[in-house]
């Protein structure tokens, strides 16, 4: 099999759902996305389209963890999300638009994670690839649906997609057992054709994903990085860390040159 040759850059690393400082600074929030701004720092972050066919930035399908307020994201319309608070602040949840003006200028790359739910996988990609074709910014796009993945192939091929992976079987999602095994060793991956893994940092020494990395020469993304010693053994084994917890004085050593 050849080696994966496909040429293109990814950041040195990426601050996970923006810079957040929690509880007063809370994930995937406007002010989590100005911190990275004002530290220079790459994001990643989460994309949901909702019930009005907004889209918005959000981690989880369910809102009660970050808002208090239970029910399935995607059942809402912007207006009634405009009426929840994110962590006990005075934060909303954000739109796509409202993260991507605050980094269009900036010069800073996005690590964009797709999030399906209930099957919507073509109808988020479209939506997605439609916004950010007038983006002028960097980006790439990621997500654990290997369906997305390939609907975002054939929609725009020459924009960058990374498969998002862990190892099921440690934790097993509430997956069957055929997916734990197809989305563990990454076998979609011959239908889908990513340009690099993000796979999670704790489950770095599962076989499929080391002969891809070692073997095949895909880029890796590791995530998520929460200490100096997790950055600084993923960069040196050559992998992305995607971070969280770490202080601006640490992370100011970390990334020194």
């Amino acid at each position: 099999m050849k080696k994966h040759r496909r040429q293109f850059r990814l950041a040195e690393f990426y601050a996970h759902r923006g810079y957040h400082d929690k509880p007063q600074i809370p994930e995937n929030s406007l002010a989590a996305f100005r911190r990275a701004v004002e530290y220079g720092l790459p994001s990643e972050f989460d994309v949901h389209l909702i019930a009005d066919g907004s889209l918005v930035v959000f981690h989880d399908e369910d809102l009660e963890r970050q808002t208090g307020v239970k029910g399935s994201i995607e059942a809402y319309d912007i207006s009634n999300l405009r009426k929840l608070r994110l962590e006990g602040t005075d934060e909303m949840i954000p739109t796509f638009d409202e993260v991507l003006e605050i980094y269009e200028d900036t010069g800073l790359p996005l690590l964009i994670e797709l999030k399906c739910v209930n099957r919507n996988y073509k109808a988020l990609t479209k939506a997605v690839a439609e916004r950010l074709d007038s983006y002028k910014g960097e980006y790439v796009i990621e997500s654990f649906d290997p369906r997305v993945i390939n609907e975002y192939r054939k929609l725009r091929p020459e924009v960058i997609r990374g498969q998002l992976s862990q190892n099921f079987f440690r934790k097993r999602e509430g997956l069957p057992f055929y997916q734990v095994v197809l989305l563990t060793n990454l076998i979609l991956n011959l239908i889908t054709k990513p340009d690099f893994i993000a796979y999670k940092f704790s489950d770095r020494d599962t076989p499929a994903l080391r002969w891809l990395i070692d073997r095949l020469g895909f880029p890796e993304i590791s995530w998520t990085v929460q200490t100096g010693e997790e950055f600084r053994t993923a960069q040196k084994d050559g992998s992305v860390p995607v971070f969280e917890q770490i202080t601006p004085e640490e992370l100011k050593k970390l990334i020194r040159r």
